[in-house]
């Protein structure tokens, strides 16, 4: 079987996750040591404007591997006056009393709360990051997690923050117990991610930083944008849900032997829908995040996959997948080989990205031979 040339741009240093750990707040993934994206694997992404869909985008063949690479920091203020002290209440209901920002941290699994809150403009004010965090503007500050993304308590507190904004994507939940039995604001932010909370999500973290007029400019930003490249989008996509790709998303790692799909409410399903492609867990029945089978690949027959590329690394690439699971050979996805796979720190992010994922999934969908 035929196929094209990937697009290049993997991370160099491969970060394993272990597990998959499901909570009522939001997943939890642990992982197997450090690592980080480098800045050089990144995928020349057109507009999808700019670029003509192939004729028949659910007989396309091959696989598609992207990497953005580092986002472009653009603030809303170069040099916001946080209105302090404020007292917000975060996600879970806690009340908390900020008092001071000029030591920040924000933490979580994808890296969307310390990109956001460079975007609001207060970036020299943050004092160390997760490994999901690595862009210029961010890289030279300490790693407070480890072993992936674990929080480590110790470095934390050794750098004496203001100020913690984090959310359930990140564990142990001791260490935020710790953090707040020392004097520490922790503010848990909303864990889902979605289309639906991209301005509300980015006035959490505004809010609590005491700058809600910035997070409600950069809010409208993020929603405009994704807006807008949602427009074009609808342009190229199928309209009739006959014509849509019947998508999935897997979430593999491989040498833990985890294989999920995510389904309903996972924020899988609402990027699917973005994309214009068909979300199949809705019609099989498939909520949250469950242990994939056989059975439910032969319910859903796929036209398309989308995974995480360390995912798609750890199981061998599209033949390991083939081989854990023989019943894709059965779906037209695992016949065409059309897996589109996106570096893992990006492809579930939404926050400041999400204009930029759409449009580099919809050119993966819809004119893939542009990658």
């Amino acid at each position: 079987m035929r196929r094209p040339r990937r697009a290049t741009g993997r991370p160099v240093v491969g970060l394993v996750l272990a597990c998959l750990v499901l909570s009522a707040c939001g997943p939890v993934l642990s992982a197997d040591g450090d690592g980080e994206q480098g800045d050089d694997a990144t995928t020349a992404v057109p507009q999808l404007a700019d670029v003509d869909p192939v004729a028949d985008p659910r007989s396309w063949k091959g696989v598609v591997d992207i990497d953005l690479g580092a986002p472009a920091i653009d603030p809303v203020d170069d040099a916001p006056e946080p209105a302090l002290p404020t007292t917000v209440t975060d996600a879970q209901g806690t009340k908390v009393e900020v008092t001071d920002v000029s030591r920040i941290l924000a933490l979580d699994i994808y890296g969307t709360l310390a990109h956001t809150v460079y975007e609001l403009g207060l970036g020299d004010n943050v004092v160390g990051r997760d490994v999901s965090s690595s862009f210029p503007e961010i890289a030279d500050r300490p790693l407070v997690t480890q072993n992936g993304h674990e929080l480590n308590a110790e470095a934390i507190l050794a750098l004496d923050p203001t100020v913690v904004l984090t959310d359930t994507s990140l564990g142990p939940w001791d260490v935020i117990l710790q953090l707040r039995d020392a004097g520490v604001p922790v503010i848990v932010t909303d864990a889902h991610r979605s289309l639906d909370n991209l301005e509300s999500l980015t006035q959490e973290v505004a809010d609590a930083l005491g700058v809600p007029a910035q997070g409600k400019e950069l809010g409208a930003r993020i929603a405009a944008d994704a807006a807008a490249t949602s427009a074009e989008i609808a342009k190229v996509a199928p309209q009739n849900v006959t014509g849509k790709l019947r998508t999935i998303f897997l979430y593999a790692r491989g040498q833990a032997g985890v294989y999920y799909m995510f389904g309903e409410d996972s924020g899988a399903d609402s990027l699917i829908e973005a994309v214009g492609a068909y979300d199949v867990s809705k019609e099989i029945g498939w909520k949250g995040m469950r242990p994939v089978n056989d059975e439910g690949l032969i319910s859903a027959q796929p036209d398309a996959i989308l995974m995480m590329s360390k995912g798609l690394d750890s199981v061998g690439g599209v033949d390991g997948l083939l081989e854990r699971f023989p019943a894709l050979a059965e779906t037209p996805a695992g016949e065409n080989e059309r897996v589109i796979a996106m570096n893992d720190d990006q492809i579930l992010s939404f926050g400041p990205r999400t204009s930029n994922v759409l449009n580099a999934l919809a050119v993966a969908f819809y004119a893939p031979d542009a990658l």
